[in-house]
């Protein structure tokens, strides 16, 4: 049985990107679902302020076995306890949470908390976080991602997170990202899953020419 960091682990060498869907709802799972792992991604968030997230959560884990699927801004333990329950595996929080990371990690998911300072990551590293969310990347720059991997541990994945498009990729590459969430850019409520689809492809097509330019 493939685990849930060994799915992630699977992911961050394959195709590091997260796609984030806020707003989805359950009927949509299935075909904005199929349009995005069809395209190559693993890694999938249901924030938890769409509507029925866990149903959601539930369809697409049944759906898409070998993909890392799970929830994102998740702030606090018994969200947390509700996403394992309906089936997610990936808990991504826009901020530093000690006990939920706590929590992921006593429960076996994958932990993605939101950092933005050397200190928060740090603290998060050493809660248990499976990798870092640097959110949101507005306030950043790939400056910022090369100056906090100078001093984390070698090998954390940092993810920038918040205004990554197809164009902006390679510079943040260049830096050291390790991969990316992407959300409005990828799917808003209401987008057809053939438009999804398109998005998703271009993103894939991008990250790759910039992982290996």
């Amino acid at each position: 049985m493939t685990t849930p960091r060994e799915k992630f682990d699977a992911a961050m060498r394959e195709l590091p990107l997260v796609a984030i869907l806020r707003g989805l709802a359950p009927a949509e799972a299935a075909d904005v679902g199929d349009a995005i792992v069809e395209s190559g991604f693993r890694l999938l968030e249901v924030p938890l302020n769409s509507p029925k997230p866990y149903a959601s959560i539930t369809l697409m884990r049944t759906r898409f076995p070998h993909a890392l699927v799970g929830a994102g801004t998740v702030l606090d333990v018994q969200q947390v306890r509700y996403v394992h329950s309906a089936g997610g595996e990936l808990i991504v929080s826009p901020n530093f949470n000690a006990e939920v990371i706590a929590e992921a990690v006593r429960l076996g998911m994958v932990c993605l908390p939101g950092v933005m300072t050397p200190t928060e990551a740090f603290g998060a590293l050493a809660a248990g976080a499976t990798g870092l969310k640097l959110f949101p990347a507005e306030l950043a720059s790939p400056a910022v991602v090369k100056a906090l991997l100078a001093v984390l541990p070698e090998g954390t994945p940092l993810m920038p997170v918040g205004g990554i498009t197809p164009t902006n990729m390679a510079e943040w590459c260049s830096a050291g990202a390790a991969g990316f969430g992407i959300g409005s850019a990828l799917y808003k409520p209401g987008k057809q899953a053939s438009a999804v689809r398109a998005d998703a492809q271009r993103f894939v097509a991008a990250f790759t020419g910039s992982a290996h330019a």
